[in-house]
């Protein structure tokens, strides 16, 4: 059976995102969660992470904690934090491909090294009680750095590697490298999650098609853009476009209506909900797309929501 995953996307699945879409988009099969990745500063987890993770609107969805690190201090400080939390899965990210994250050494910057390949394999191995998941890219700058990470994978059980086939260099441009997917699949003692690209569900047909031995399929801007899109390949019924911006919109005042009654300020909801629509200019039409953009205060964003039909 495919399992299904929500990327996490900063500024984006928060708790009420995360929420909001289980409980709109609730007919799906079972959807795995993640928190926007966890780091530390100044040795201390961000506030802001904890709340999101120990958040009551997390209750009732299956939500994993994500981390980041840069070297094996941070990894296992991470885990250590979480554990006290009484976390008892985490998923740790070695794809991300943002440079302000890979400058520093995280992210899709260990995949090409063997001390946190070492690191990580060894942090597995001395945490038995809990449940790792990964998540990578196939390199940093070459599509082929993989192979110097996969092997130290092979050595511990995860629940499952996630890989979006393209280098981080690339972020999310450019062909996605499905020969060395491939040969990743074959080459992995663990499951295989694909994520990349997933906009419809035309395309989870064909990933499931030329790949049949992953175990499952993640989507993150995918759901952003078209939130119903798991619940209608599940169901075999492709929803009409009106319908999808109808429950859409119905999505968007839920979540909008919650921000207004937990936030301060217009300043605050407008910078919380803008970004809603970031990706969805497809389903929304450009003209709507681009005055919420450009939105400066909540009347105008209501003006421009209402452009939507």
């Amino acid at each position: 059976m495919t399992t299904f995953h929500f990327a996490p996307i900063q500024g984006h699945t928060d708790a009420s995102y995360r929420h909001f879409h289980k409980e709109f988009y609730g007919n799906s099969p079972q959807i795995t969660y993640y928190t926007p990745f966890i780091r530390l500063e100044h040795d201390e987890v961000r506030q802001r992470d904890s709340k999101d993770l120990t958040s009551s609107l997390n209750s009732g969805m299956t939500l994993v904690p994500q981390i980041i690190f840069r070297d094996e201090q941070e990894l296992n400080a991470l885990i250590g934090i979480l554990k006290r939390t009484g976390c008892k899965e985490i998923n740790l990210n070695m794809g991300c491909p943002f440079p302000l994250q890979t400058g520093h050494g995280r992210g899709a910057a260990t995949i090409s090294s063997p001390i946190m390949g070492q690191a990580v394999a060894e942090a597995v191995s001395n945490n038995p009680d809990i449940t790792f998941s990964l998540k990578m890219r196939l390199g940093l700058n070459d599509p082929d750095e993989w192979k110097i990470l996969l092997p130290f994978l092979n050595d511990v059980s995860l629940k499952d590697i996630t890989v979006h086939p393209r280098i981080a260099r690339q972020q999310y441009t450019g062909d996605l490298h499905l020969n060395q997917f491939s040969e990743l699949i074959g080459e992995s003692v663990n499951p295989v999650v694909f994520n990349g690209d997933i906009r419809t569900p035309g395309d989870i047909d064909r990933i499931l098609s030329e790949f049949p031995k992953i175990s499952g399929i993640m989507i993150g801007r995918g759901l952003l853009a078209r939130p119903s899109l798991i619940e209608e390949w599940t169901s075999g019924h492709e929803l009409a476009p009106s319908e999808r911006k109808e429950r859409m919109l119905e999505f968007h005042r839920s979540l909008l209506s919650h921000y207004n009654e937990t936030l301060c300020g217009e300043s605050q909801i407008i910078s919380k909900i803008k970004p809603f629509w970031e990706y969805a200019e497809d389903e929304i039409g450009r003209k709507a797309w681009k005055a919420i953009r450009k939105a400066g205060n909540i009347a105008k964003y209501h003006s421009a929501v209402a452009m939507i039909k």
